[in-house]
């Protein structure tokens, strides 16, 4: 693959995202379990589909929160599934 600006730019704002996304999953569980005022579903699965699908994975897994809720449950991998489909379609096409 070739490692230009805009790749280098990509990386670093999954990283981050699928990081931030990860702690967002963490911090509704604790905050679920002291009967906090919570985040939003909606942003939770809006991070991962602009990007922090695998941080809104392994935050399920790691922290098993919103594992019971069926969008959540197949929304997650769906959105993951299709993240994967297209960039793989990218670095076949464009790169």
């Amino acid at each position: 693959m070739n490692d230009t600006p805009i790749t280098t730019i990509i990386v670093f704002y999954l990283v981050i995202l699928n990081v931030l996304t990860f702690l967002l999953y963490g911090i509704d569980k604790w905050k679920a379990k002291h009967s906090r005022w919570r985040i939003p579903e909606s942003l939770l699965l809006g991070m991962a589909a602009v990007g922090g699908s695998v941080g809104a994975w392994l935050g399920m897994r790691v922290w098993r929160h919103k594992t019971q809720h069926k969008k959540f449950r197949y929304g997650v991998p769906a959105i993951l599934v299709a993240q994967i489909v297209l960039l793989v379609w990218v670095v076949v096409n464009y790169l």
